[in-house]
């Protein structure tokens, strides 16, 4: 059975991936679009920036987050100023951390989603006098489902594993921005807490697990129901 603390630790973590890719998914989709279905001067440049966090150090990203959305921050102090909102070393920053790490994945996995899609169904449906806003919404995304949801859970998977970015920006407070990885770490640095770490460390490798399970179950079901459609 899992203490307090320990579930305490597991709910803040669903809670703050959840969070983060709910808010992340439509950017997810707007990105993954452009990259798939546009060509423009700084294409390349707009693609490496989204998959910059894909190779950047978790602790670069965390420091870069906390000189621009810290109270003090060049975006957070504004924030602060006018809407009293703060992200440094709260839940809402720990939120924006792991957003920012998992979003490459997402955007990557929805734009292979959309490049599957063929072009010549899109092509018709604007000659039969569809506008480009149903044609997205009722021929784009519906094709591309199995992609934006294998991209959506492994997002949310890589979110609830982030450390780095999140120890970083919103330091680590129980009950506030300490997730899964964060009450490892503090087990780990705790004489006798090998059990409740190896507790942990065992919940985060069946959510991980889960998530890549249903991630491929619901991609081939989609991919299965528009095989009968079409």
């Amino acid at each position: 059975m899992l203490t307090e603390y320990e579930l305490q630790a597991l709910l803040l973590s669903l809670k703050i991936a959840g969070i983060a890719v709910l808010f992340s998914l439509p950017f997810g989709i707007l990105c993954a679009w452009v990259l798939a279905r546009c060509q423009f001067i700084g294409k390349s440049m707009l693609d490496g920036l989204i998959h910059l966090p894909l190779v950047l150090p978790p602790v670069v990203i965390g420091y870069v987050l906390l000189l621009t959305m810290g109270r003090q921050g060049v975006v957070g102090k504004w924030l602060y100023e006018w809407f009293g909102l703060t992200f440094s070393f709260s839940w809402r920053g720990a939120a924006l951390a792991v957003a920012v790490v998992s979003f490459p994945l997402m955007v990557r996995s929805i734009r292979l989603g959309l490049e599957s899609v063929d072009i010549k169904l899109e092509q018709a449906a604007r000659t039969l006098g569809a506008s480009p806003l149903k044609v997205f919404f009722t021929i784009t995304l519906p094709l591309a489902l199995p992609g934006i949801l294998t991209g959506t859970i492994l997002a949310f998977a890589r979110a609830l594993g982030e450390f780095g970015a999140t120890i970083t920006f919103v330091s680590n407070i129980p009950g506030e921005t300490q997730t899964i990885p964060l009450a490892m770490y503090s087990f780990i640095e705790t004489p006798g807490a090998e059990n409740e770490a190896a507790r942990l460390c065992i919940i985060a490798i069946v959510i991980a697990l889960a998530s890549l399970v249903v991630s491929e179950w619901l991609s081939r079901i989609a991919r299965k129901r528009l095989e009968a459609a079409c």
